[in-house]
């Protein structure tokens, strides 16, 4: 009745498949663990409804499914694996073996496919639910195993897939680990967002406002991001309908336009969004791995999707406040106009001497000091004989000596005058005219030499961080930067994995800026510029990369504010292969002629 044929590209595909059915079966805990980023084994165990030994062995079948009964049931799709061909498909590359028991049972059944055959079934004795444990992947298919990426990219697909069916079951036990090491370990949440809290941070779930938005043709909920939150790197954006994860980039600029002009240019913001809609206004097989769906009003859902967005970013106020803590503070009267009427009172008086001078009599006030405080009627005056002859300091070792001032006097400045302008400009005469100078793409030539080189022949060169600064990422984008560790220490990054969802930064490349904001701002430009990085061409992928490192580094290098500085940039910039230009091919200096300075001012003199 439908196009069927699922296809298992890389071990994410398994696991999906695989914590789908575990859902679909009413489990309460699901565990997957992984050896070898699943190129070894991929098991996932539940404890679900399980099967009877007869639906074990039909379950590996091509068009086998207990999702749905008749034709009719297409039209009203709730669960997930309802085409049955995922297990057949992975059946057919891969060793599985499954073990299940129904409740009720005594025993359950052990069942052994590979390369699409049914070699044994057999009785044992399990827990209640269902344990696939799906072994070699591709080991019948050189071809597709030869072209899985490195363990890193793989189990960062793999986490990616992970997080997407936990956030879907707030209400249930997830656990993922990889060659024995616990990666993510989710208990039943509260609610969503305690759920987003566990996989992706605290800092993540602190940055999210409620949207909620419920017609006759879709019911929103969820979470979106702080506007001043927005980071370059499209991460944490999910959308779900009917409790199924699924992409869509139209409905995603529905979400995009209700940010404009609340985010820079490049930014996207962090959103959780749930859509429930009635399932026959939907078509979920359009796509192989059902992640793309088709609505039957799409535009009405996409223009209440944009009202929802905008409602919940303007009903909610971003903007810094000062929280007073008054607790325990004394409450301070205020006197009214009639109490100071009735209830005289005298202002304290100061008496002062205008002709006072500190300097006189060695530096010590006189014996009898102009000052006395007449509070209360009490004379209190200054009166320091004993001091006076103890420090009496001779007036000769006051007086000016000759060379003073000297010490700013001879301070040398530059050989040629330097102004930093507006800290975006540097200005110098030089014999032609006036050489202005781009700071930022001069410091971008500058760090491009020294990351081509870097990158090319290895070095390192960096400044160790004083206070660390610890990041959430989110799990899958820790495997990102670890698949890039040696690229990036050669860079001189410092980063170590400090949590299943966290790393922190011990070391930043020279000129970088250390401030947390600034260093968790690198970091995310760093995956943004990780993640397009594997569509580069091989031959120019060194040239490329420090390209890219190098005009994130200008943007996030300290800024220059004085001549010394200066100096500095212009030394370096000068000293480099080509230095009018950066990497990119844009120009780093101009020179303006004198002449035509010259003919400004004859201009202006006509005037």
């Amino acid at each position: 009745m439908i196009a069927a044929g699922e296809v298992v590209q890389r071990p994410a595909s398994v696991v999906k498949e695989l914590m789908e059915n575990a859902v679909d079966a009413g489990a309460a805990s699901v565990s997957v663990i992984i050896s070898d980023a699943g190129k070894t084994l991929i098991q996932v165990i539940d404890d679900g409804c399980g099967m009877s030994p007869d639906e074990a062995v039909l379950c590996f079948e091509r068009h086998a499914t207990s999702k749905i009964a008749t034709a009719d049931d297409l039209m009203d799709i709730r669960t997930f694996g309802f085409r049955g061909e995922a297990l057949a498909s992975i059946a057919a590359v891969a060793e599985v073996t499954l073990k299940t028991r129904r409740n009720g049972d005594e025993t359950g059944c052990e069942v052994t496919f590979a390369d699409s055959k049914h070699l044994s079934t057999k009785e044992v004795s399990v827990p209640v639910g269902a344990n696939f444990a799906v072994r070699n992947l591709f080991y019948n298919v050189p071809a597709r195993r030869k072209f899985l990426k490195s363990d890193n990219v793989e189990m960062k697909h793999i986490v990616s897939e992970f997080v997407k069916v936990a956030l879907t079951r707030p209400d249930m036990n997830f656990s993922l680990s990889h060659n024995g090491r616990e990666i993510l370990v989710l208990k039943k949440a509260k609610s969503l967002k305690f759920r987003i809290q566990d996989i992706l941070g605290s800092q993540v779930a602190g940055e999210v406002v409620d949207i909620h938005a419920d017609t006759s043709v879709v019911g929103i909920s969820g979470y979106v991001g702080r506007p001043d939150a927005a980071k370059k790197s499209q991460t944490n954006q999910f959308f779900f309908v009917n409790g199924r994860y699924f992409r869509s980039p139209y409905l995603h600029k529905a979400v995009m336009k209700a940010y404009e002009q609340l985010i820079p240019e490049g930014a996207a913001p962090s959103y959780f969004i749930y859509l429930n809609v009635d399932p026959h206004t939907m078509d979920v097989n359009i796509h192989p791995t059902k992640t793309e769906i088709k609505f039957e009003d799409d535009s009405v859902i996409f223009q209440i999707l944009y009202a929802g967005v905008k409602e919940a970013l303007g009903k909610n106020s971003f903007g810094d406040s000062i929280d007073f803590d008054r607790e325990g503070a004394p409450e301070i009267p205020v006197l009214s106009r009639e109490y100071r009427e009735t209830h005289a009172f005298d202002e304290p008086r100061i008496n002062s001497d205008p002709t006072y001078n500190p300097f006189e009599n060695d530096g010590f006030p006189s014996e009898v000091s102009p000052y006395s405080n007449t509070l209360g009627g009490v004379a209190d005056e200054w009166d320091f004989p004993k001091a006076k002859q103890e420090w009496s300091i001779p007036q000769a070792a006051v007086d000016k000596r000759d060379d003073y001032g000297k010490l700013f006097e001879d301070k040398t400045l530059p050989s040629s005058q330097i102004l930093v302008f507006k800290e975006k400009y540097i200005l110098t005469s030089v014999k032609s005219g006036l050489l202005v100078i781009n700071i930022r793409r001069a410091k971008e030539k500058i760090l491009y030499d020294m990351y081509l080189k870097a990158v090319s022949k290895g070095g390192h060169f960096s400044q160790t961080a004083l206070f660390p600064v610890t990041v959430q990422v989110g799990a899958d984008n820790v495997f990102i930067l670890k698949e890039h560790a040696e690229m990036l220490s050669s860079l001189g990054f410092g980063i170590e994995e400090s949590g299943p969802a966290a790393i922190t930064v011990t070391a930043l490349p020279e000129g970088y800026s250390a401030e947390e904001a600034q260093v968790e701002k690198t970091v995310f430009d760093l995956l943004s510029l990780l993640a397009d990085s594997g569509s580069m061409l091989e031959d120019n992928m060194n040239s490329e990369l420090a390209s890219r490192f190098a005009v994130l580094g200008a943007m996030n290098a300290s800024p220059v504010k004085n001549t010394v500085e200066a100096q500095r940039l212009i030394d370096d910039l000068f000293s480099c292969e080509n230095p009018e230009y950066t990497g990119t091919g844009k120009k780093t200096s101009v020179i303006v002629p004198t002449d035509e300075i010259d003919r400004k001012f004859n201009l202006l003199g006509r005037i």
